[in-house]
């Protein structure tokens, strides 16, 4: 007998996104979501969520911008000169600051968080020790911030992410093709991502609903 995808949903708690898609928590996340949940409590105007791209952190990122009502710039468009505009804000989100071309700026901006009660969440793809900083004081002042670190999908959240992406697609699949899935595929959201559209494009073609045969098709043109 064929489940629909309502019947694989695994108890994985939901988070709705101000007006984006929702957000499915795991231990792998929950340290970031914790750390947007607890703003604006947090013990400095600053925090850092640090993710590999398409772990979610862009997501949580805009979560809180719009609780706290800011505004979100590139790190690689911050400079002396629009440290100001940037500033006058009051909550700003400042996004892949491993692309930061002025350090120096961003070390001024941190710098206004106590002097005029600045709110920032910085995101970035690397843990901040180990960019290649050169400014010392930014370096120190950056390592010392709140750090939320989004860790590699654990099983639970994948099998849960194939599912909402399967299901998104109006897709019927069996649970035992989910699991099938979930031990050959890479161990990543945007793995799943690729994999569940390449998956329905097979199906389409063929006119058929995505069986275990389709699947392995789809892995094997994957390179998985």
């Amino acid at each position: 007998m064929i489940t629909t995808p309502e019947q694989l949903v695994f108890e994985l708690p939901h988070r709705t996104a101000m007006g984006l898609e929702d957000f499915l928590v795991s231990r792998s996340n929950e340290a970031a979501v914790d750390l947007v949940d607890r703003w604006p409590d947090w013990p400095i105007g600053a925090a850092v969520i640090a993710g590999a791209k398409g772990s979610g952190k862009t997501h949580l990122a805009n979560v809180w911008l719009s609780r706290a009502n800011g505004k979100a710039f590139e790190a690689s468009a911050i400079s002396r000169d629009t440290v100001p505009a940037v500033a006058a804000s009051g909550a700003v989100l400042i996004e892949d600051i491993q692309r930061a071309s002025d350090e120096a700026a961003l070390f001024h901006l941190l710098n206004l968080v106590r002097e005029q009660r600045l709110q920032i969440l910085l995101t970035t793809d690397t843990a901040p020790g180990d960019l290649p900083i050169t400014l010392p004081d930014f370096r120190s002042r950056l390592k010392a911030l709140p750090l939320a670190t989004i860790e590699p999908p654990d099983d639970a959240l994948l099998r849960a992410v194939l599912v909402k992406l399967f299901a998104d697609r109006q897709l019927t699949v069996e649970p035992q093709l989910v699991d099938y899935v979930l031990v050959r595929m890479e161990r990543s959201m945007l793995a799943a991502e690729r994999f569940v559209a390449a998956a329905d494009r097979r199906a389409l073609a063929l006119q058929r609903r995505v069986t275990r045969a389709i699947a392995a098709a789809t892995l094997d043109a994957l390179g998985y």
